[in-house]
């Protein structure tokens, strides 16, 4: 063996038996999908205890040194974010005299898909700067738990976004950045991290990976073994990572077990020994990485639309791909890539014949993935302009009330139905003679009659809590639209007594107009 892997080996069995009794309480905020690709340090502020068999490897000595948060400019970390309260309309206050542990818990608690104007809600308080709860002690938890939050909603580039301007050097802030960056396809640079940084100890398996990105297969080979030998690998771990460091070796042999709880660094490395595993039943996450070029276009498209949906990518992504080429098959996907297409050349030609033929099929696509919100910010503008009638003008119309441009929209139609006077009086916030046109109108009604705060939100509101009391609306709202319908009108009086008048307008028409019941 070459002195250098010698002196290296030794390194690594002094580091492992120094580290391997390290163990500490788990982090407030945890994403149970995330690859364990550092091991935290005794002492460490946002630290995942070091498993046994997840043993770290360090370079700098045989004990790690701690890992703490440093302040920026005598500010919290928990206070970072990337809009300011002119941009979001939020007071700087934001959590007021909150706990920090119920602010988390409440971001734990929130689960699913919401509307896009609740989703987008939710983006704007998890991206905003605040200031820190009082009883913060500035170790970044409540940061922690926003960037959690983000990633949950497959918000992945807004999260880099946030974590690049988080402090560096502690290990839980960096495992986020690493499996973002192998979801986003760069991992170089999070494995350059990995290396430039001597208080992250990473774990064997991520070193592993990390040497044989770099060309070093020979240390990655005798990290491999020494893991082997200490037994700081499970079978299925070793089996991945020998494939992965010498796939022509185990050529016709089957497959490394399929992990029961996917990491982004397992799917990277079953990617790369020629077996990408579905994303569709993983975290939304994931969705990032089939929109690599290496993926096939039906995946990137079905993965545009998840994102999309989720309101994490802009719309035009989507549109790009849809028209990229023509389809090669029928069925599925294919049928709502030629509708689209359709509709885009009659759209783009101009002629409202074609448009008119083409629209409700294409609306009627888009519906059944709920894509509704995202053509609509894409084409409504457009629509506008073409003189339509019958079913593609009422189509037209409740697109436009689902865009930006809602109020103009309903401002220029002459409504129809007693739907479409409800509809316009959403839009416009004045409900004067309008009639509910059904029990789910009758519960939004009363929100824009009388915007009062219910006790629940008073309360909060009288702590000067708002952040928590606009979590619980997006809940209230949520549960609302699987049936318990005051939610929908405590909440949507909650916004618009705080002055979310636009939200709250927003949120009503996608009620009323999208089919979100459970």
């Amino acid at each position: 063996m070459p002195t250098r892997l010698r002196l290296t080996c030794l390194s690594l069995l002094a580091a492992v038996s120094a580290n391997a009794a390290l163990a500490q309480d788990a982090p407030l905020s945890a994403i149970d999908w995330l690859s364990q690709s550092v091991a935290t340090p005794a002492g460490a502020k946002l630290g995942t205890p070091a498993k046994r068999d997840e043993a770290p490897v360090t370079t700098g000595g045989a004990m790690p040194q701690d890992v703490a948060v440093s302040r920026l400019d005598g500010l919290s970390p928990d206070g970072l974010g990337l809009l300011s309260s002119t941009v979001t309309g939020l007071p700087r206050d934001l959590w007021g005299m909150g706990r920090e542990a119920e602010i988390v818990a409440a971001l734990q608690a929130h689960q699913g898909e919401a509307l896009p104007a609740m989703q987008g809600l939710m983006m704007t308080l998890m991206l905003a700067e605040a200031t820190p709860p009082p009883d913060s002690l500035g170790k970044g938890v409540l940061l922690l738990a926003r960037i959690d939050r983000l990633l949950a909603m497959g918000a992945l580039d807004q999260a880099a976004a946030l974590l690049a301007r988080a402090p560096t050097g502690n290990a839980e802030l960096f495992r986020r950045a690493f499996d973002v960056a192998l979801l986003t396809g760069q991992e170089e640079q999070g494995c350059n991290t990995m290396r430039a940084t001597p208080d992250l100890a990473p774990t064997f398996p991520a070193r592993i990976f990390c040497l044989a990105r770099s060309g070093d297969w020979n240390a990655a080979a005798l990290t491999l073994r020494t893991a082997q030998a200490l037994g700081f690998v499970t079978e299925d771990e070793d089996a991945l990572l020998s494939r992965f460091l010498d796939p022509d070796l185990y050529e016709g042999e089957a497959l490394p077990p399929v992990p029961a709880t996917m990491t982004p660094l397992s799917w990277r490395m079953f990617e790369a020994i020629g077996e990408p595993q579905p994303t569709t039943r993983l975290p939304l996450a994931f969705a990032h990485a089939e929109l690599r070029d290496t993926a096939g276009w039906k995946g990137q498209i079905e993965a545009a639309e998840r994102l999309t949906r989720a309101g994490v990518i802009g719309p035009n992504l989507l549109l790009g791909l849809y028209t990229e080429r023509l389809p090669a098959a029928s069925g599925g996907v294919w049928d709502r890539v030629d509708a689209f297409q359709r509709f885009d050349t009659a759209l783009r030609a101009g002629d409202p014949g074609a448009v008119a033929l083409s629209l409700p099929g294409v609306w009627a696509q888009m519906a059944e993935v709920e894509l509704e919100v995202p053509f609509a910010l894409l084409f409504a503008a457009d629509l506008s302009r073409l003189p339509l009638t019958g079913d593609a003008g009422r189509i037209a119309f409740e697109i436009g009330l689902l865009s930006m441009q809602y109020e103009t929209a309903a401002r220029a139609r002459k409504p129809e139905t007693p739907r479409e006077v409800f509809l316009i009086g959403l839009a416009t916030g004045s409900l004067a003679g309008a009639t509910p046109p059904d029990s789910l109108g009758r519960a939004i009604a009363p929100a824009f009659l009388h915007a009062q705060s219910a006790p629940a939100f008073a309360q909060l509101t009288d702590q000067r809590r708002l952040g928590e009391a606009l979590l619980l609306a997006v809940d209230q709202i949520g549960r609302g639209v699987q049936g318990d319908l005051k939610g929908v009108t405590d909440g949507l009086a909650f916004l618009r007594h705080v002055g979310l008048e636009d939200v709250a307008r927003r949120t009503a028409l996608q009620l009323m107009l999208l089919e979100r019941r459970g």
